[in-house]
């Protein structure tokens, strides 16, 4: 079981660590990725929000979302263990943002060329799927081929499969691919993907990094998750954390009406427009003009910058309401 403090990353399987927390009688739902491997398309990854059908449920479903019987909240309110069990997670219990780090926009493209060069490269190799997922203390794949995962962990890069665990200091990207067996290459860049440069130079990369990005991803994917339960949400698509943009992100909406109301709705940790993290939303088609909501820039859509989140104690909160405002506008409700 991974150990938060540890030094050396430990075997892990989020969903039998919340079973164990939760004790006979219920059953649990996390954020993180855990085995098995799932073989069936499209996504070829678990379903955080799946709680299976009534004849599935032996028992009640503890779920960070409303989709369950009970959510973490309602554990964590009247247990210290499971709260403490809960905040690192981002099940319930949220804590607040911490302070940008320095030089933060180098070294976020380091990592972000990690992510995309070379450990998305792992799962894609397997089975074409090079979506990644927030886990604790970092960000990894899901589960993949004979029950493997590839995950940043810390300033470690970590490859689990089965029962085993290899870990290797984060150097360079030349390292990092040795290490997992793949190559480093970036061809599907997309327009906000950095370049991966100079194989060998040594990456800005460390455990502060990884911790404050890993704690960003794990706000939003929280409430990336919820806004995927809302009642009438059209055709949701999963919660993924995408390489190429370095960005946590799903898709709800009917691209196919005549009034456009799919749209992405995201985080990211920053970008060359951005130098900070910022949650957005990205309208598949045209948005009112008039509409102040619709106040980025860079891009056709709305944003909500870090400094307008960090100050508040529940993040999480001020995300949902923001992803709120652009669903009720895009479809209502």
């Amino acid at each position: 079981m991974f150990q938060l403090g540890t030094m050396t990353p430990r075997y892990r399987n989020p969903q039998a660590e919340a079973d164990a927390i939760v004790g006979d009688g219920l059953t649990a739902r996390v954020l993180e990725p855990s085995p098995p491997a799932v073989a069936t398309a499209p996504w070829f990854a678990d379903d955080p929000t799946d709680v299976g059908s009534d004849e599935q449920q032996a028992a009640r479903v503890v779920t960070p979302t409303s989709a369950g019987d009970l959510h973490w909240a309602d554990l964590a309110g009247a247990d210290g263990t499971v709260a403490a069990f809960c905040q690192p997670r981002w099940l319930a219990n949220y804590l607040p943002l911490s302070a940008v780090p320095d030089h933060y926009p180098v070294r976020r493209d380091d990592l972000h060329r990690l992510a995309f060069g070379v450990v998305s490269n792992t799962r894609k190799a397997v089975n074409g799927k090079f979506g990644l997922r927030w886990t604790l203390g970092g960000f990894g794949t899901p589960f993949f081929g004979v029950d493997t995962q590839v995950r940043v962990e810390g300033r470690m890069l970590v490859r689990q499969y089965g029962d085993k665990v290899d870990a290797e200091e984060i150097t360079t990207l030349a390292a990092a691919a040795q290490f997992l067996g793949v190559e480093a290459t970036s061809d599907q860049a997309e327009h906000d993907t950095v370049a991966l440069g100079v194989l060998d130079r040594p990456l800005t990369v460390d455990g502060e990094l990884v911790t404050f990005v890993s704690n960003w991803f794990g706000m939003a994917t929280a409430a990336l998750e919820e806004l995927r339960c809302t009642p009438g949400a059209p055709d949701p698509s999963r919660v993924q954390l995408w390489p190429g943009h370095f960005d946590v992100a799903v898709e709800i909406g009917d691209a196919e009406s005549e009034r456009i109301t799919r749209a992405t709705y995201g985080a990211s940790p920053g970008d060359a427009a951005h130098p900070e993290p910022y949650l957005y939303v990205g309208p598949w088609g045209p948005v009112d003009p008039g509409d102040p909501f619709w106040n980025d820039a860079a891009f056709t859509g709305a944003s909500l910058p870090y400094a307008a989140i960090k100050a508040d104690p529940n993040p999480c909160g001020v995300a949902l309401g923001f992803y709120r405002q652009a669903f009720g506008r895009l479809i209502g409700g």
